[in-house]
């Protein structure tokens, strides 16, 4: 499977997770949504921002996807960030904050992957376009 695919859908699966059932998606990333009952408000809104930024992705060809899945990578190296900054300042549970952080930068790795793999397979097909 194409990586920018496994990683929209990826997207998509976890969007849709914090959305329909954002309390127990908080609980499997190790937050604690009973003491902090806004963070299903967070998740909720994670959640639509996953499935968007996944479908459009899905669904996008040549320069687009390639210009969507740079702006996923940006995404998830802020969400990176925060679980660093999080895990700095004692806000979650370290293996919570390391967990976050740790699916976060296998995004980020996923989505340069595929700008890699893309990269070649447009040059192979323009060296046998050209031939």
């Amino acid at each position: 499977m194409d990586p920018v695919t496994g990683l929209s859908l990826g997207r998509i699966a976890l969007g849709v997770g914090a959305l329909a059932a954002p309390t127990t998606t908080a609980k499997v990333f190790g937050l604690d949504p009973v003491g902090n009952p806004q963070l299903s408000c967070f998740g909720r809104m994670f959640g639509a921002r996953e499935i968007a930024l996944g479908a459009v992705t899905l669904v996008s060809k040549g320069r687009l996807r390639r210009n969507l899945t740079l702006v996923g990578i940006a995404v998830d190296g802020a969400d990176a960030v925060t679980g660093v900054l999080e895990l700095q300042d004692d806000a979650v549970p370290k293996p919570s904050a390391g967990m976050l952080a740790g699916v976060a930068l296998g995004a980020v790795g996923s989505g340069l992957v595929a700008l890699v793999l893309n990269r070649g397979a447009a040059k192979a097909a323009a060296a046998t376009a050209a031939q």
